[in-house]
This record gives structure tokens, sequence and C-alpha cells, in this order.
């Protein structure tokens, strides 16, 4: 009897080895390898290759008028680029029990009132668990067929007979390959079962939305081979203490990189966010204090105005603490340093916490401004003026630099009701504004004082 060969690969990030290893040399993680059975690639001949379609001139391509589809749900079709591309391969993934499962059974309803056909793979649900969520959600339809299966030899037979618009495949770490001889979410399985969906999409011109789990780290789970080959990576993020749910799109082959959508989770189901800006700030001016500013932050190419507050105080431990949530401890590092530096704000005996409210997380260096006038309004136990909003970025010299779509910024705060934004001088700005004050600033200091008022003590 022939020995059956065996390989070890690490699940974070595919390094295979002949032996075990306690540290992957790849990528560094420990106790991530696994054994699997090495399998033989097959022995097809490029001859007995199939070769349905053979290159084309780019001037023969016929492109399909209906090349997307409109989900009926704008913040989701704002994410995608303006709906889902035909033939394309989507990758959705979020913390557990954020609302993706939701969010695609909602999808599917909407396109199946459109005459689509979808089918709902549901891997890791039963059928009368999937009726039970529709039922919840009011979807109703005969083009929606759900199929509770694990098999991706069974699940390819059905897509290819089935011929639907769409494939919903929850989840990508819940199916299986018998062409692997390694357990489903293993590396192997997931790498195999992803490219041969991908193969699917492109020669069916089906689309494909597939779920995946992600890490206790917050990084997608499988191999980061998974995330290249797909053409749209989408995360689902919130708060698990409140209702608010954020869609972010990472990667988008059809599509802006870093467009959001905002929904609110309720008892039937997710429910779009219009107005996230207003949502955002209905609490600010009811609890208004020392250390609140309001940024007009900008997702893809929405801006949005979010309350950012800072709290310092006098230490009882040798080492201060620097706490930052919804924006990166080291920009709040650095403009500490500049306060500093630069305007001889002393914060070394003190405490200094930072903190976006709504649970949003604000990664653009546009935040710089509000981030340092919130401290410095706590310090000085002053209120920063109610009616203004700010924008700009810190340079390590105090200056404050240019940001990006500072039109659509200034038109959010204006449509919000504010009267005076402050932006960086360094922006040019074509359009005369009427209604709001647009006060330009070279550097920090001129910011301090002119965004706050001493008759505003708290």
């Amino acid at each position: 009897m022939a020995k059956i060969r065996s390989k070890y690969v690490c699940q974070n990030c595919g390094y295979e080895t002949a032996g075990y290893l306690g540290k992957c040399p790849e990528c560094g993680s420990w106790g991530t390898f696994t054994e699997e059975k090495d399998v033989k690639p097959s022995e097809t001949t490029f001859s007995e290759l199939p070769d349905k379609i053979p290159p084309m001139k780019l001037s023969e391509i016929q492109m399909n008028s209906e090349i997307r589809m409109s989900t009926n749900i704008s913040e989701f079709d704002r994410v995608l680029g303006g709906g889902i591309v035909q033939g394309s391969l989507i990758l959705i993934a979020g913390d557990p029990g954020i609302g993706k499962s939701t969010i695609l059974l909602q999808t599917s309803g909407e396109l199946c009132k459109q005459n689509k056909k979808v089918l709902y793979v549901s891997a890791e649900e039963s059928a009368g668990q999937v009726k039970l969520r529709a039922e919840r959600l009011q979807i109703k339809s005969d083009n929606l067929y759900i199929y509770p299966q694990t098999n991706f030899e069974l699940i390819k037979k059905h897509i290819l007979d089935l011929k639907p618009d769409l494939v919903v495949v929850d989840s990508i770490q819940a199916i299986y390959t018998s062409d692997i001889q390694s357990s489903a979410g293993s590396v192997s399985q997931i790498r195999e079962c992803c490219n041969s969906l991908m193969q699917i999409a492109k020669t069916q011109n089906i689309s494909i939305i597939v779920i995946g789990h992600v890490t206790k780290e917050g990084n997608i789970a499988g191999p980061k081979v998974l995330e290249h080959m797909v053409d749209t990576v989408i995360q689902f993020e919130g708060d698990k203490y409140k209702t608010y749910r954020i869609l972010r799109s990472i990667k988008n082959r059809f599509g802006n990189t870093s467009e959001v959508g905002i929904f609110e989770m309720s008892g039937n189901g997710l429910n779009e966010v219009i107005n996230p800006s207003e949502l955002f700030l209905k609490e600010y001016n009811q609890t208004q204090t020392p250390g609140s500013t309001i940024i007009v932050t900008s997702e893809g190419t929405r801006p949005l105005l979010v309350e950012i507050q800072a709290l310092v105080g006098t230490t009882p431990y040798p080492a201060p603490r620097r706490i930052a949530n919804g924006v990166d401890t080291g920009r709040v590092l650095q403009i500490l340093a500049v306060l500093e530096k630069r305007i001889g704000l002393n914060l070394s005996k003190q405490d200094v916490y930072v903190n976006v409210i709504g649970g949003i997380d604000v990664n653009e260096p546009a935040a710089d401004l509000g981030i340092a006038l919130a401290i410095v309004t706590c310090v000085r136990d002053v209120v920063f003026d109610l009616h203004t909003a700010i924008i700009g970025e810190i340079g390590l010299s105090g200056e404050i630099r240019a940001v990006n779509h500072i039109e659509k910024r200034i038109n959010e705060a204006q449509k919000l009701g504010f009267k005076r934004i402050i932006i960086p001088e360094a922006n040019d700005i074509k359009e005369e504004y009427t209604g709001i004050e647009v006060v330009r600033v070279k550097r920090i200091l001129e910011a301090i004082t002119r965004g706050v008022k001493p008759s505003e003590s708290a």
C-alpha cells in the first residue's frame, strides 16, 4: 500500500512545509500549522483543457447594457459603486452577529422583486432557520431558492443547472471540496473553493457574494490571497452596544474604495440611514461641554460630521496614559507633541483620552485639527463655538495642511446649519459661500484663537 504523503500548512498565511513548525517563517504566527494530505495536481494536458473563450480584440468585446444590478438598497449600491456587477465575485466580512446574513437576505429579496433569480446557499443554517429570518424580514418570493449545503461539488452542480442571476454563499469557511483532504475552513479549502467560484462567476456571468469570517484581531480569516482573488471586499463594522452598522468598501475593481454605507439595526432588519451626519450629531447641542468639537471627515465620496471628545486630567500614576477610541493612537501622540512644542501646552503629567462619538473610525489626517482643539478646550476648560466645524491636517511644525474634497465638506456643514467652518488656508475654494463663514488658518495657534472664544467659558 502506497504511503500517503502529508504537508503542514499555516492557517494564517498558507505557507507550506514538509514538517511541523512552531512559528511560521512567513507571517510570524505561532501554533498555526495543521497537517493536510498532499494531493497531486491533475495531470490533464493543455490539449485536453476546454477553450470556450478565445482571445478577442478590444474593439470586438460587446458590453451588456445592464452591466450592473441595482439592489434597491441605496447605501449598499453606494458601497458597490452603483450596484452588483454581473459576473463579479464579492466578499463581505464582519464580526459574528453584525448583520451579514441579514443584509444579504434583504438584498436577495429586493432582487427577486425585479424578477431576478437568486440562489442562497446556507452552509451554516438549515432551510428552516433561513425561512424564519426571511419571515421576520417580510421576504416572500418564488425566485429565491434556499439550498442548505456544504459540499462544493453539489453547490456547483445546482448553480450550473439553475443559472441564477445572483448566488450568495454563507459562508466560504463552511464549504469544502472533496478534492482537498483537509477540513472545511482550512487555507487549502478556502483557496480552492474561492478559485472555483471565481471561475464560475467569470465563465457563466453569474454574480456571486460570499460571506467571510474574521479573526479576533478583526482581519478576514483565511489566506490573504482570498482578498486578492475577489473583485470587491466589503467590511461590515459596528459597535455591538449600538444599533449603527457601517458597510465599508476596502477593495473595489468597479468603484471607489473606502466608500461607506450607514445602516441602523432594527427588529425588521437593517434600515438605511440617509443622513448619517444628522444621526451622529443629534445629541451634540444637548451635551456640549469643554473638550468637544465637530470635524468634517470624508468616507469615500461622502462627507460626514462627527463629534470628537477629549478628556485631560492629572494622572496618579508615574506614566500618563494615552487612550484613543475611533482614531489612531499614533496620530494622537503626534498631535500632543506638536501642542507641547509649538504652543507650550505641557501634558507630560496628565492622562489624555480621545473618543469619536457614534462608534465610527476616523482614519484620515483631516481630523488632526479637531482632535487638537478638543484637547486644548478641555485643558483650558472652555467650550468651543457650538456652530463651528473643523477641517485640517496638522504638520510637525504646527502648520495646517490642505485636505481633499473641501467643497463637499463645506456644503455638508452648511446643510446641517453650521455658521462657521475652519479650513486650511492652503486649500483653494472656487465658490463663494453664503450662510456660512469660511475661516482660513495657517497655523494651529491661529485656529485656537479664532475657534475658542473667551466669553464661552464652561
